[in-house]
């Protein structure tokens, strides 16, 4: 069964929201859309403590990521770059580069900055960075999205984005939601062409 893996980490809740508008892109080219998330890490948190999260999208495993016919990858910026748990995942994934098991599957990125230029298109680069080390296809979104030239908040044609602004809000504004869903599309659809007859 194809899928297309939406793989995040979102601690305020604005990257979460973005994978949820990704998701629905995705399904509406026919395919599954499966949300997946990492664990915390830091002082206060050890990736390997957790087994289940207590709410929202499980964890993600090697056979969710082996198996997925695309894949879209989302971090909060942290200092113009993803945050450390989804890097943390990535760079575990040494056996799946190894065995190639990534190569020529289409792949976008997401994000979100509390400001208008919190890094959102270095994150963005950054992210894309280990999926070209996997041999996957980066695509991002072309200026044919018209929310793509009208937004005023968070959409770049390296991938969707959201601007959550001062009060850190994770509402989505109207084009940022018509962005996120594109790049899901876009992702699927190009899934769905590369996928080999069985």
């Amino acid at each position: 069964m194809a899928y297309v893996l939406i793989l995040y980490y979102s601690r305020t809740d604005s990257v979460k929201h973005l994978a949820l508008q990704a998701a629905r892109g995705v399904e509406q080219v026919g395919i599954e859309a499966r949300l997946r998330t990492v664990a915390p890490i830091g002082p206060v948190h050890d990736a390997s403590a957790h087994s289940i999260p207590n709410s929202g999208a499980p964890y993600c495993s090697n056979d969710d990521l082996e198996n997925c016919s695309g894949l879209l990858l989302g971090s909060p910026t942290r200092f113009g770059n993803m945050a450390a748990p989804l890097k943390y995942f990535i760079d575990q994934t040494s056996e799946q580069w190894m065995a190639g098991s990534l190569i020529g599957k289409p792949a976008g990125v997401f994000t979100s900055s509390t400001s208008m230029h919190g890094g959102q298109e270095s994150t963005l680069l950054s992210m894309m960075v280990p999926l070209l080390h996997h041999g996957m296809l980066i695509t991002g979104i072309p200026y044919s999205e018209k929310s793509l030239i009208n937004t005023r908040a968070g959409g770049t044609p390296y991938g969707a984005s959201h601007v959550a602004g001062a009060n850190n809000s994770s509402v989505l504004d109207e084009d940022e939601k018509q962005l996120a869903q594109a790049l899901g599309r876009r992702v699927a659809n190009i899934a769905l062409a590369l996928r080999k007859p069985s």
